[in-house]
């Protein structure tokens, strides 16, 4: 496994990340043996960096990988934690709180559920609009100062946030939706990121499956799976994003990858400052996913790729429509 650094000022992680929230939240039911078993094996098989968010199953994730700590060894890990997401007991979201007292509180709680000493990288899951990024920063700043917390990352913020938050502390990475088709951020989030030596942790590599060549199966609201209210997985729109999986599939094929592996080795191409995070809750679609990012493509071949997918080829929002202004990052 090959690593890369994260910003100026980051951790040296993994190539690839390990993004365990759909073990517990948001694509219906996943097997809580299975879920600890592809943990580890990411880790035997050298993935260092595991990413996660309080909010998933409303604390469910945290407690499942503080579970598959207890038999890992933290010390060669990078755990990444979002946190400020607002939830209810229907599982409905309220909104964002990322004030410095709930910054703290969120923390507290997270190192509990855990079972460890401290977070490598925190980061905000969204900007709350009532909260001054500065405040927010300010007070994960105090947890560096405390030893709570080894590094400070953000998420889905767009530019003017990005240099208000670095102008306090030390931005390790930014951690956005990046893929063959959502490519948002190649309009100037990339030029701020790399102006200011921040990093890439990008989620959503296979659009959340997607792309990714196995299939979708029934979308079911009532089972928990947030898709089906997605415009990119609706009517006309995941007509056209399916028919744009199958180009990928043939381009893929082209060069020996299966279409999710040239998803991941695309989007790992796009420069050494972007670590794709992967959300393979089984051990066989982590398997698939470690031959995408060990996959070495001459730039022809990833011209094939980008040629069955050009950018702005996809059909549909990213986020349901009430979700889509909490989006920073959609101001550019």
């Amino acid at each position: 496994m090959h690593t890369r650094t994260l910003g100026r000022t980051g951790p040296e992680v993994s190539a690839l990340g390990l993004g365990a929230m759909g073990m517990s939240d948001f694509y219906g039911d996943a097997d809580r043996a299975e879920s600890l078993a592809t943990i580890a094996a990411a880790v035997e098989a050298g993935i260092t960096l595991i990413d996660t968010g309080d909010f998933y199953g409303m604390g469910h994730n945290e407690m499942l990988i503080g579970e598959a700590l207890r038999t890992l060894p933290r010390d060669r890990l990078v755990l990444s934690v979002k946190f400020g997401g607002q939830r209810a007991p229907d599982r409905s979201f309220l909104g964002f709180d990322a004030r410095p007292a709930a910054v703290k509180t969120s923390l507290a709680y997270t190192l509990q559920r855990l079972g460890v000493d401290h977070i490598d990288i925190y980061r905000p899951s969204r900007l709350d609009p009532n909260v001054p990024i500065e405040d927010t920063v300010g007070a994960i700043a105090e947890c560096v100062q405390a030893g709570w917390v080894r590094h400070i990352g953000l998420s889905e913020v767009g530019s003017e946030t990005i240099r208000r938050a670095a102008a306090v502390h030390p931005i390790v990475d930014l951690q956005i939706e990046y893929s063959l088709l959502a490519r948002g951020i190649e309009d100037s989030l990339l030029k701020t990121t790399r102006e200011l030596g921040i990093g890439i942790t990008a989620y959503g590599v296979l659009v959340r499956g997607l792309i990714g060549g196995h299939g979708l199966g029934h979308l079911d609201p009532a089972k928990g799976d947030f898709r089906a209210l997605t415009p990119r997985f609706q009517g006309e729109n995941l007509t056209k994003n399916l028919a744009i999986t199958e180009r990928l599939r043939a381009a893929a094929q082209s060069v020996g990858l299966t279409p999710a592996q040239a998803a991941i080795a695309w989007v790992a191409a796009q420069g050494d400052d972007i670590v794709p995070l992967v959300g393979a809750r089984t051990r066989a679609r982590l398997a698939e996913a470690l031959g995408g990012i060990a996959a070495k493509l001459m730039p022809e071949q990833l011209a094939t790729i980008e040629a069955a997918v050009p950018k702005g080829s996809g059909s549909g929002d990213r986020y349901p429509t009430m979700m889509m202004p909490s989006l920073d990052s959609e101001r550019g």
